[in-house]
């Protein structure tokens, strides 16, 4: 099922955006070490969890302060990990400096990452559903660019094409295909052009 997300583009700047594709089944890894340090750090064997990838902590004795707060997690209870080995991550927008410890059990909980081999990916921005074609991104045209470590395909517009852009609203979607032909809609939302004041003219 495609997610809605808009996106806001200023002219005459770099466009970047990395978009990660999650699935089910969600995915749980036995956490055996928390830190109590600023961002934390936290020990998971195996984790497999990619660069950049959404989690959320649950079930931790100790260190509660660092669980969900919703059961199921809301999307405010994830955060974006870094990966320092394969047995640690860390949580760059979690300070648990001045957390209990952490004294036993736990999970890091995550959504299924898509495996993206094979996979190309295009994306249509136009000003109303139907209506005339704006702009065009593609893995052919370098527009979209996909990452099989990272799970993810990075939407890439260079300045001189946002500077290009004269429209200030529009609607788009974002299809990716396998090799077996299949597409799947991942995206769809609103994308809007801010206005730049600083140019080269």
């Amino acid at each position: 099922m495609a997610l809605k997300y808009d996106i806001v583009i200023r002219q005459g700047e770099t466009f970047q955006r990395k978009i990660r594709w999650e699935s089910a089944p969600i995915l749980y890894k036995a956490i055996s070490a928390i830190s109590q340090t600023a961002p934390v750090q936290i020990t998971a064997a195996g984790h497999g969890i990619p660069n950049g990838w959404r989690v959320a902590v649950v079930s931790v004795k100790g260190m509660t302060q660092i669980n969900a707060l919703g059961d199921p997690p809301k999307a405010s209870d994830y955060h974006k990990a870094s990966v320092i080995s394969s047995s640690i991550i860390q949580l760059d927008s979690v300070n648990a400096a001045e957390y209990k410890a952490y004294t036993s059990g736990g999970y890091l909980q995550f959504n299924t990452p898509v495996n993206l081999t094979g996979f190309t990916a295009r994306m249509t921005i136009r000003d109303k559903v139907g209506g005339t074609q704006l702009m065009s991104l593609t893995t052919q045209n370098g527009r979209l660019v996909i990452s099989t470590s990272e799970h993810s395909i990075s939407i890439v517009i260079d300045a001189t094409d946002t500077a290009a852009q004269t429209w200030s609203r529009a609607v788009y979607d974002l299809e990716v295909e396998d090799s077996a032909g299949v597409v799947t809609a991942i995206l769809y939302g609103t994308a809007k052009i801010t206005k730049e004041v600083t140019s080269d003219a």
